[in-house]
């Protein structure tokens, strides 16, 4: 026998629900802390991008243009819990694009800041803190693993635009 709140797709969620949701929203978080920031200053962000001296110079002023918008839209989209597990990909795919070019300037023995979340372009030699950046960016890679992994999410839209085979949507919204 099912419940009125069960027949009506209002499952409560689990607690793997619950704790994707957290990674989801965090993961947010990050995207539009990073793109705001680098939206809000194009220059630093154009330096940054030129920094780690990997792109023809042709490529630097597109890249440095679009980068902090499609940050901005990973993290909408995640927000809303729209496309979760091939936002979580492309998530997964930046970071680790974003990892390989700070390994590669340490490699190099580039003196730059990241420019992860602001900043960034040349800075003192011993002003470069690439193993936390790695470590930091492993962490967020994590999270893109989890919603890979596990994209189901509680308040998500995937729930409500693609229900359960049996036509829920679990946690109110969970994919």
């Amino acid at each position: 026998m099912t419940t009125i709140a069960e027949r009506a797709g209002k499952t409560r969620p689990g607690r793997l629900d619950v704790a994707g949701t957290v990674v989801r929203l965090g993961l947010a978080a990050v995207w539009f802390a990073s793109g705001v920031i680098k939206a809000a200053d194009a220059d630093q962000t154009w330096a940054a991008v030129h920094a780690y001296q990997v792109l023809p110079d042709a490529l630097v002023d597109p890249v440095a243009t679009l980068l902090p918008w499609f940050e901005l839209a990973l993290g909408l989209l995640l927000l809303l819990g729209v496309g979760t597990r091939l936002v979580a990909v492309l998530s997964g795919v930046v970071l680790v694009l974003f990892m390989a070019g700070v390994a590669q300037a340490w490699a190099r023995g580039l003196s730059i800041d990241c420019g992860c979340f602001g900043g960034g372009g040349e800075v003192a030699p011993g002003d470069t803190s690439y193993g936390t950046e790695l470590l930091r960016d492993t962490g967020f890679l994590a999270l893109a693993v989890w919603l890979i992994i596990r994209p189901r999410t509680w308040l998500a839209l995937d729930g409500v635009l693609a229900p359960d085979d049996d036509g829920s949507s679990p946690g109110g919204g969970g994919s």
